[in-house]
């Protein structure tokens, strides 16, 4: 079994994490005089919890894994830069990475100074097993997977992803921002299993908590504990905590249910238009389309009040559009409004 230990950056090993006087405190204070707050009560003057303990032990529960399993960011993009942070000697190592995906994974390494060595996706978007493996080297520590991938919107197979993950050597991270509209399953139970798995997952989509910023990596209790050596002390605000908190006490299986058949109804409506050449199979909450001519229809989209993503200048995607699932009201107004183009 692999050491992760042995790919952490030895200045992160060595690293003496900051703690408030409040972990180093075992009792229960009532009156606070440690942290330098204003003392006037307005729901909000002192300093959230810097563990998100209550909220993690709701995520987890819902989540059906241990919170030491757990670790919350500022959005899934502070993992992403953590991760980096951890394993990634500037100048020296780098990452692998699907093409096209998300792009933070490259402005991240950019930004950490750490090289990308991006590997295509098939055609159809699949993924090549054996090029992805090859394109690592002695300094590769990361390897980035999106599953469902963004933009295309297809998962890949479970028994995949943990061949990767079992072959690999290297810190395997799968960005599951939209598995909660995927039928194929998630990869967090393989975390028990192997140290080295990463788990990204997000509450902006299915939960609907885009403008809190709250994201959350799944993995084995040595991995967490390192991400949250090198985190700011508090990295996630109380308002953040607070809100989350309520939000989650609300189902959203209904919202989830409707966007999966609303993104089966755009891709059965979406091919009657001439314009229209493929619509891509997807595991997501949106449907990557080829079009004619990507750039005019954004534009025309656009002028009547709808905002799309173009996709065209990425590897693959060439005159693709990345549609969104809206509410039902939403893609009517898109769809009569791809009625009225003309070519």
């Amino acid at each position: 079994m692999i050491d992760i230990l042995e790919l952490v950056r030895p200045n992160i090993a060595a690293l003496c994490p900051y703690s408030t006087a409040r972990d180093e405190c075992s009792s229960n204070p009532e009156v606070f005089l440690d942290a330098n707050e204003s003392p006037y009560p307005n729901s909000w003057n002192r300093y959230p919890d810097p563990h998100q303990k209550a909220l993690k032990a709701r995520i987890a529960e819902l989540k059906g894994i241990k919170p030491e399993n757990l670790f919350l960011g500022n959005g899934s993009d502070e993992a992403i830069d953590l991760l980096m942070r951890v394993f990634c000697v500037p100048g020296k190592d780098n990452i692998v990475a699907i093409s096209p995906s998300y792009g933070m994974y490259s402005v991240a390494a950019a930004t950490n100074d750490v090289s990308v060595r991006e590997v295509l996706l098939r055609d159809d978007f699949s993924l090549d097993t054996e090029a992805l493996l090859a394109a690592c080297d002695s300094l590769t520590k990361l390897i980035f997977l999106c599953s469902p991938n963004n933009p295309s919107g297809n998962a890949f197979p479970l028994e995949q992803i943990e061949e990767i993950v079992s072959r690999s050597g290297r810190i395997v991270v799968v960005d599951e921002a939209y598995i909660d509209f995927s039928s194929v399953p998630s990869v967090v139970p393989l975390t028990d299993k192997y140290p080295n798995l990463a788990v990204l997952q997000t509450m902006s989509k299915a939960r609907g908590m885009a403008s809190l910023r709250l994201g959350l990596a799944i993995a084995h209790e040595s991995l967490v504990r390192l991400m949250s050596m090198v985190k700011y002390p508090y990295n996630i605000n109380g308002a953040t905590q607070a809100l989350a908190l309520d939000l989650l006490r609300m189902p959203v299986e209904d919202q989830v249910r409707e966007i999966v058949s609303e993104r089966e109804r755009l891709a059965r409506e979406l091919p009657r238009f001439s314009f229209v050449h493929k619509v891509y199979p997807s595991d997501a909450n949106f449907l990557l389309v080829r079009v004619d001519d990507a750039d005019v229809l954004y534009a025309y989209l656009l002028e009547g009040g709808v905002i799309v993503r173009n996709r065209t200048r990425m590897p693959l995607c060439r005159d693709c559009l990345r549609i969104t699932v809206g509410l039902p009201s939403e893609n009517d107004r898109m769809l009569s409004i791809l009625d009225s183009y003309k070519r």
